[in-house]
């Protein structure tokens, strides 16, 4: 069962929270390659955080899921959930990091697993 929790420092109120999580949801069951009745999304708003020092609009995401997961299919799902955020969110696709766990992974595997920036160095 891929999970996705999505933590941000974005208040939710008068947010179509149901718009994110289904939109989240569909994305994720498409590029894992599951069926959707198996993704779990969790939201969290109003998250004390900052990142780069600054408190604007921020968001840290970790999705788990047994297999499914690659270097092509993180880049993909980065991408896609980061938009999510970004169109629903107003959280710059910039400061937004997603850890990824394929929980099926050797250890040594699933320890180097990384964060995923979208922004470049």
């Amino acid at each position: 069962m891929p999970c996705l929790n999505l933590s941000t420092n974005v208040k939710l109120e008068g947010v179509d929270t149901s718009a994110i999580l289904s939109e989240a949801t569909s994305t994720v069951a498409k590029l894992v390659g599951k069926p959707e009745a198996y993704v779990m999304i969790v939201l969290k708003g109003s998250v004390p955080m900052s990142f780069g020092g600054t408190e604007q609009p921020t968001a840290y995401g970790e999705l788990v899921s047994i297999g499914g997961l690659n270097p092509d299919v993180n880049k993909k799902l980065s991408a896609a959930i980061s938009n999510i955020l970004e169109t629903k969110l107003n959280v710059p696709k910039s400061r937004f990091f997603l850890k990824f766990c394929d929980t099926k992974a050797h250890q040594s595997q699933e320890y180097a697993q990384c964060l995923h920036a979208l922004h470049q160095y």
